[in-house]
C-alpha cells in the first residue's frame, strides 16, 4: 500500500501541475462528476450546499465543478494560504481556471455571510479531514482505528446558514482519470444533534478510503494528535 501510495502521490503532483494548461474539454473528459442533476435540482430551488471533501484522489481537480453547475451558482472552495507568495499565486490561478472561487480560511464566515445577505446560491467545498491544532482538539471521532480530533467548523457553518450537506465520493478510474459522485448526506442538518453531521462525514470518508487506501493523502499526518 505504501509503494502504491507514493506512485499515486507522484501522479497527483504532476496532475496538479497540469491544471495550469489543461483545457476545459480535457478536464471534463478526465474528471467526471456523477449525480449532477440531483445536485442542480437543489441549487435551482435556491438552496445552497456544503460539499464535504477529503484528501482523497485528486482533490485539486475538484475545482472544475463550476463546469457542471447551473448558471449563476457560485462554486467556491476554502483554502489555507501558503507562506510562499509565488506558490500561493500559482495555486489560486490553477484552481480558478475552471470558474471556482477560492476563499481564504479566515475569511470564510464573512464571505458566506455576504452571499447569504445577497441571496446568492452557492456550493462550497470543505476539505474537512484536516487535523485541528492541539489546543483546539476538543472533539474526537473514531477514524481508521484511531481516536482523532476533528474540525467541526464545517458543521457549524452548514447549520447556521441552513445549507444542505453533500459528500463527494471519488474514485480513480485509471491513471489520470477520475469519477466523483455527489452523495446527499442530509437535507436538513439543523435537525441533527451536535457533531452528528461530522460523524456521518468521517464514516463516509473511511468507507471510501478502505476501498482503495492508496489514494488517501497519508503524508498529511492526520494522526499526530490521535489517542
Amino acid at each position: 500500500m505504501e509503494k502504491n501510495f507514493y506512485r499515486f502521490f507522484t501522479d497527483n503532483i504532476l496532475e496538479s501541475c497540469k491544471m495550469a494548461t489543461i483545457s476545459r474539454q480535457e478536464m471534463s473528459r478526465r474528471m467526471k462528476f456523477i449525480n449532477c442533476d440531483d445536485l442542480n435540482a437543489v441549487l435551482r430551488k435556491g438552496k445552497s450546499i456544503s460539499l464535504y471533501l477529503g484528501h482523497y484522489g485528486n482533490w485539486e481537480w475538484v475545482s472544475s465543478i463550476p463546469l457542471y453547475l447551473e448558471e449563476g451558482v457560485i462554486g467556491a472552495q476554502i483554502y489555507h494560504k501558503l507562506h510562499n507568495d509565488n506558490m500561493n499565486k500559482l495555486i489560486l490561478n490553477n484552481r480558478g481556471r475552471m470558474g471556482a472561487v477560492s476563499i481564504e480560511m479566515y475569511k470564510t464566515a464573512r464571505y458566506i455571510n455576504e452571499l447569504a445577505s445577497e441571496k446568492k446560491v452557492s456550493i462550497i467545498g470543505f476539505i474537512a479531514d484536516q487535523s485541528p491544532r492541539k489546543k483546539d482538539s476538543r472533539y474526537f471521532i473514531p477514524f481508521l482505528n484511531h481516536n482523532v480530533p476533528v474540525l467541526t467548523g464545517t458543521e457549524k457553518i452548514t447549520k447556521h446558514y441552513d445549507f444542505e450537506a453533500w459528500f463527494l465520493k471519488m474514485k480513480r478510474v485509471k491513471r489520470g482519470y477520475y469519477e466523483a459522485e455527489f452523495v446527499r448526506m442530509h437535507d436538513n442538518p439543523k435537525s441533527l444533534p451536535d457533531f452528528e453531521l461530522t460523524s456521518i462525514y468521517f464514516g463516509m470518508l473511511e468507507e471510501m478510503i478502505k476501498i482503495s487506501p492508496e489514494f488517501y493523502l497519508w503524508t498529511h499526518n492526520r494522526f499526530k494528535y490521535a489517542i
